[in-house]
């Protein structure tokens, strides 16, 4: 059958992309260097070409025209003309079927093949050489869509960043073994979105679930040939595309179904987005969108060799921020998902590298600038990996307010507290209590810093009191990749063992990092799974594994199922109390009218520690006084905060310690809370303690107790 040639008008340069009038479509697509551009139109298998279109209007370097007769579903693909001179950066190949950077789907999956190189795969000259195979047979798809969908009364809930908790998960890996979900449903979007998946949400208490990639990205050529696959996803190519692998019925308004529900439940949706390189990777990577479209505007190419890309991702290539229509399309990409897909906030991968000017991090780079005064993204939660792999990339504490970050100063610390090592006591003291080392001086809160002690990347929980080493044996790669120096203690030996002692220390550990997190300033990050004990068998980067080993094992024993529950305990017991979520630094003196001061730290003799007890580089145990009546702060409505007085005791020795309980004329009785040493954590019954008593804090442990005196532990205890 002939395909009927369609009516092809101007168009307009604005929007870019695809974009459906409710009459026709406008494409437009920027290329500031190339010498035409085609529209190729693809039947709805998008196995063949069934039209090309010279794009022949062209306005301040935007190449557009309307289609009055397309229609949504329409698949289609761009090839532009231009010289291919790798060494003065230019790479046009009109052999090349490529993305729109502005595409809102994608229909299909990449197939390697060789086509997909702008130059000759084994020719001596390398990139140098120039390839004429066309590519559009093994490359996916772009699709118009119909951006309509019925939000109704949809309302983010704007949870406040010190009642934020934060759940990072991946898509597939949490629903994919859930026996509740529908099998049909597992590993999707809408399966993250049914009742089970909610429900379990909801129990264990967190206010926001931070999505591991969702961008439409590529798995690398390198991992298919070995059988495995970019699990993780930091290796996109669409940044307006919900990856269709996590789609059940390819729908776009399947996302925006999940976000829905999410919000109805009181749950945010935070995206980890890569907008500091691309699937295209370095020189000798493949043409499959921005390379092919205009090389030297999207990318940091290397000033003396034209050839070559910057690279402060570790990725082959860094996007080129110092573009503006580069900072145009990341910017639209953001508000695109903010205001068509309702989603609540960011977490930037490598943010440091989106702040590079130059070579230097700019603490204030126009990327930043930029955020700040957008009236949509300066209101969403903002969150930066505030490092990259470039000179200088180390920028924790450094980024500007309205920013949060990945607080990497705190993982180290807990890390290395609790495993018992000297020397950091008083860097101990500043992350429990919101680092205001790092935080305070540029006018931030404690909730600038995002406390974690595990993320995807590293140790799951489990695996950092399991394992000294890293097994990364099943990514192929000797085990070479993957971090080496992850400050973990396997507690006695190395992996599985039937020795109860070690299992009964390597639990109490598990509850020690749980607890130091949920009642520390700031805000807690939870990785999916740690509150089950998931293992992934000392595997420390398990990016390109999309086997069990990744997913969640729903299956739990009674441990794990006791191991859940202290969580949801610790995150109701944060929730019930402001106290370990203050919206202001602590300020260790006397607050005004209250009489007391609203800390007091404390060495085991029950006394205030002195400047010399800070310093000895033996001392692994301390107490926290937490003066509730001092906070301080005022609700949503103005009224004083006012929260009970709490004693933490920590205690990362090997050996046992007496801890004084202090006299403090405003409270006579303590009672027993938590104490890790318990094998739930819980005391399970009424244990008071009183001032100036000893309390038997014992190796590798924490306590907390709590003033008596009008305590309810749950709504049915009667005070004291």
């Amino acid at each position: 059958m002939t395909h009927q040639k369609m009516a092809i008008w101007p168009g307009n340069p604005y929007p870019l992309g695809a974009t459906w009038d409710g009459e026709g479509v406008n494409f437009a697509i920027f290329s500031e260097c190339a010498e035409k551009v085609e529209l190729c139109l693809f039947d709805q298998q998008g196995r063949q070409e069934i039209e090309r279109i010279n794009l022949a209007w062209k306005t301040d370097q935007v190449w557009h025209c309307y289609l009055p007769e397309a229609r949504p579903g329409l698949l289609y693909g761009y090839r532009v003309h231009g010289p291919y001179d790798p060494e003065r950066g230019q790479r046009f190949n009109p052999a090349k079927l490529l993305l729109d950077p502005y595409a809102k789907a994608i229909s299909g999956r990449l197939r390697w093949h060789d086509a997909l190189f702008g130059y000759q795969i084994g020719h001596p000259r390398e990139d140098l050489s120039r390839s004429r195979a066309n590519s559009a047979p093994y490359m996916p798809k772009c699709k118009v869509i119909d951006p309509a969908f019925t939000w109704g009364n949809d309302r983010p809930p704007h949870t406040s960043w010190h009642d934020t908790i934060i759940y990072e998960l991946h898509v597939k890996g949490f629903t994919w073994q859930h026996p509740q979900i529908p099998a049909k449903l597992r590993g999707t979007y809408a399966g993250l979105s049914s009742a089970p998946a909610v429900d379990y949400l909801k129990r264990l208490g967190v206010t926001a679930v931070e999505l591991m990639p969702v961008h439409a990205g590529v798995d690398e050529r390198h991992l298919i040939e070995k059988g495995l696959s970019n699990y993780w996803g930091y290796n996109s190519i669409g940044f307006f595309v919900p990856d269709g692998r996590y789609s059940a019925y390819g729908l776009i308004s399947e996302f925006k179904t999940m976000v829905k529900i999410m919000h109805s439940a009181g749950i945010e949706v935070i995206l980890d987005v890569v907008y500091n390189h691309t699937a295209e990777g370095n020189q000798l990577g493949p043409t499959l969108c921005f390379r092919g479209i205009d090389n030297l505007a999207y990318y940091r190419i290397e000033p003396k060799n034209n050839r070559n890309y910057m690279d402060f991702t570790g990725c082959g290539n860094t996007l080129n921020m110092c573009h503006p229509r580069v900072l145009q399309l990341i910017m639209d990409s953001l508000r695109y998902w903010v205001l068509e897909m309702h989603v609540d906030g960011f977490r930037f991968d490598l943010a440091s590298a989106l702040a590079r000017e130059l070579y230097e991090v700019n603490r204030l780079g126009t990327f930043f600038d930029i955020i700040h005064q957008d009236p949509v993204l300066s209101q969403v939660k903002l969150i930066a990996e505030p490092w990259d792999l470039g000179e200088g990339g180390y920028q924790v504490g450094n980024f500007p307010v309205g920013w949060t970050e990945w607080n990497g100063k705190y993982r180290d610390t807990l890390r290395s507290y609790w495993k018992g090592e000297g020397d950091n006591i008083g860097e101990f003291a500043h992350r429990l209590t919101g680092s205001s080392d790092l935080y305070e001086k540029g006018g931030r809160r404690p909730y600038a810093s995002i406390n974690f002690v595990t993320c995807h990347d590293g140790f799951t929980l489990h695996d950092l009191v399991s394992y000294n080493e890293k097994h990364n044996e099943a990514n192929l790669e000797n085990n070479q990749d993957g971090e080496s120096n992850n400050r973990s203690w396997n507690c006695g030996s190395e992996g599985p063992t039937a020795d109860p002692q070690i299992t009964a220390l390597r639990a109490r550990q598990i509850r020690n990092f749980l607890a130091s997190l949920f009642l520390s300033q700031g805000v807690p990050m939870l990785l999916a799974g740690d509150e089950t004990g998931r293992s992934q068998q000392g595997n420390n980067n398990t990016y390109c594994q999309d086997t069990p080993l990744s997913w969640h094992d729903w299956t739990l024993d009674v441990e794990q199922e006791e191991l859940l529950s202290f969580v949801r305990r610790l995150i109701a017991l944060r929730k019930a109390h402001h106290v370990f979520h203050r919206r202001h630094f602590f300020q260790g003196r006397p607050i005004k009218g209250s009489g007391v001061r609203d800390i007091i730290w404390l060495a085991p003799t029950g006394t205030e520690m002195t400047d010399e007890e800070w310093q000895h580089s033996f001392a692994r145990c301390l107490g926290l006084y937490l003066a509730g009546d001092a906070l301080e702060e005022q609700d949503e409505k103005g009224n004083r905060v006012v929260d009970n007085r709490f004693l933490l005791l920590v205690n990362a020795h090997h050996d046992s310690i007496s801890f004084t309980i202090p006299d403090l004329a405003s409270v006579r009785r303590w009672q027993l809370i938590l104490d890790t040493s318990w094998s739930k954590g819980d005391p399970g019954e009424k244990i008071l303690w009183e001032t100036t008593a000893c309390y038997p804090l014992l190796e590798h442990s924490m306590a907390l107790l709590a003033e008596s005196d009008g305590w309810k532990k749950d709504p049915d205890d009667s005070p004291t």
